[in-house]
């Protein structure tokens, strides 16, 4: 029997509830579609889910900057607009190490070595330049000091968040997203929205990837891991596309 997208989710809606059905229902839409509805989601009610927001979406991209906008304040919503607007250039096979150290030293500059902190600088060095040569002028940084410690110096709340999940996903982003994958499991309700989304959003992009970063930090497999955290359908439910079967073993 052939289903439509509308018959097939009307069909789940009616035989599932509660953590599978947050499942299934990401699995149905495609990873544009997706993340475009969390971002709408995140951005719902008091507060933002920076987490949420540091992820782009074309679905909405008319709409995204108005909605960040409103949610939003200050040099946060600064960030947030300017990642809504990243078009990273691809990278390239020739390394410019004296824009390296340039960006590197503009980065210190703005920040541990001023009175006062040139957010807008620091924004502009982490969402014009592509992720390879921002990983590199991150290790030349750390003979000024270490990244992170000096945007734990320099700023706060939201803005603090976002600038440290940006780095880090800058530096690793398997190894980014295998940290929120555990510690999402550390404890109950919201977090197990932040299992789901990252589970679905990354399973055909770069599970395969976090998996061994995970296993590495952690001493145990995400499968593991999952199987202990939840119960009933919801661990079954995790089991995520790899090619054109639903596995389990690939969180091994």
């Amino acid at each position: 029997m052939w289903w439509t997208k509308k018959e097939l989710a009307s069909a789940l809606k009616s035989a599932l509830s509660g953590h599978p059905e947050m499942v299934i229902w990401g699995l149905l839409n495609t990873p544009a579609q997706y993340d475009a509805s969390e971002l709408k989601a995140s951005m719902k009610g008091l507060g933002t889910d920076e987490d949420s927001s540091l992820r782009s979406s074309e679905m909405y991209k008319t709409d995204l900057e108005k909605d960040i906008i409103l949610d939003t304040y200050g040099d946060f919503r600064k960030l947030m607009v300017a990642l809504a607007k990243v078009r990273r250039a691809e990278d390239g096979s020739v390394i410019d190490y004296e824009l390296i150290d340039q960006d590197a030293w503009d980065f210190y500059d703005a920040g541990v070595k001023r009175k006062g902190t040139d957010v807008p600088k620091w924004i502009s060095i982490m969402t014009e330049q592509t992720v390879s040569h921002l990983q590199k002028v991150f290790d030349r940084y750390k003979s000024y000091s270490p990244s992170r410690e000096s945007i734990k110096k320099e700023v706060t709340g939201d803005l603090e968040n976002a600038l440290m999940n940006l780095v880090q996903c800058i530096q690793n982003k398997a190894l980014y997203f295998a940290d929120r994958v555990y510690y999402s499991m550390k404890g109950k309700g919201i977090r197990d929205k932040v299992l789901i989304r990252i589970m679905v959003s990354r399973s055909e992009v770069d599970m395969l990837n976090i998996r061994p970063e995970f296993k590495r930090k952690y001493g145990k497999s995400l499968y593991y891991y999952i199987q202990q955290d939840t119960k009933g359908d919801y661990p079954e439910s995790t089991a995520v596309p790899v090619g054109d079967e639903f596995e389990l073993p690939f969180l091994y």
